[in-house]
């Protein structure tokens, strides 16, 4: 593993003394906002981590190594390099093995961050079940790492492009806790919340850290969502939005547009017909989630 494997100075003296520490992943970088917001949006994160008490460290797959923690140049890099490729788990031996530079989603960032020994991840929403799954069987593999990768992904919940209902079907079935963070809805990325309850809420980090401590301390493995809705002041009204997805999903469909393209596709696609609305509330929501993490994973190491 110690060949596969390399860490970033900041990230191994965090390991060594024992320091809480936040995972990152990489493909909002490569693939969820425009150049230059998002190796801007990616050390503003990182400081917000800082900020609150943990060490960040960004994921992702460069000259046949995992890289847990990146520099700034492997930031930019990241940013603006051309065929930066989308990973998954199915993807990382592949990537490992040729050596092409591969931006980690949330599966494969679980999968990472577990191999380190990190807990708690932040990201900007998760991936689920697709509108129409019934019959493209379009489900993310997101939602199959939950089930299986001891990680704490704090999020703005699903994906507002997903099927949120059918989603936390799925997440129920494989026995992942969704935790709301101060709230009893599931969040829906660009709003506070939707239709859906949740079963569990937790208003203090204290209480979520306990929670996946008496969950892994009993060999229950598998990870949990930390739903984390978007602050009120940055989020979309959920008529407005949800009437640009139809539109964006439209345009998808007739492009023949499938599989792991869809939500970078779809992601841009709502940006354009929101006049970068959603893009300044994707950023502001993975900055929340980003203090959340932190906060997290001071209580959990606490512990």
């Amino acid at each position: 593993m110690t060949n596969v494997i390399s860490y970033s100075k900041e990230v191994q003296e965090a390991l060594e003394g024992k320091k809480p520490i936040v995972a990152l992943e990489s493909t909002i970088i490569s693939h969820g906002m425009p150049y230059p917001q998002n190796v801007e949006t990616a050390r503003v994160v990182e400081q917000i981590i800082r900020d609150n008490g943990a060490v960040p460290a960004t994921i992702a797959i460069m000259d046949g190594q995992i890289k847990i923690g990146l520099s700034d140049e492997e930031l930019e890099m990241l940013g603006n390099a051309e065929g930066v490729a989308k990973v998954s788990r199915r993807d990382i031996g592949q990537l490992i093995a040729t050596k092409k530079i591969g931006a980690t989603t949330v599966a494969s960032t679980m999968i990472c961050a577990e191999l380190a020994g990190i807990k708690v991840f932040a990201t900007g929403g998760i991936g689920g079940v697709h509108r129409g799954a019934e019959t493209t069987m379009d489900i993310s593999a997101d939602l199959e790492e939950l089930a299986q990768t001891s990680v704490a992904v704090v999020c703005a919940g699903a994906k507002s492009i997903l099927d949120i209902g059918l989603t936390l079907e799925y997440l129920e079935t494989k026995g992942v806790p969704v935790i709301g963070y101060g709230t009893d809805k599931m969040p829906a990325f660009y709003t506070r919340d939707s239709e859906f309850d949740l079963t569990f809420r937790a208003d203090d980090a204290e209480t979520l850290a306990s929670v996946l401590k008496a969950k892994w301390d009993l060999g229950l493995k598998g990870g949990a969502v930390v739903a984390n809705p978007i602050p009120e002041e940055h989020a979309l009204e959920a008529s407005f939005i949800n009437g640009i997805i139809e539109k964006a999903m439209q345009e998808a469909k007739d492009n023949s547009i499938a599989g792991k393209e869809v939500t970078p596709f779809l992601l841009g696609k709502v940006k354009e017909l929101t006049e970068g609305n959603s893009l300044t509330a994707n950023i502001e929501l993975v900055k929340h989630n980003a203090k959340v993490g932190a906060q997290l994973a001071v209580a959990y190491n606490n512990l």
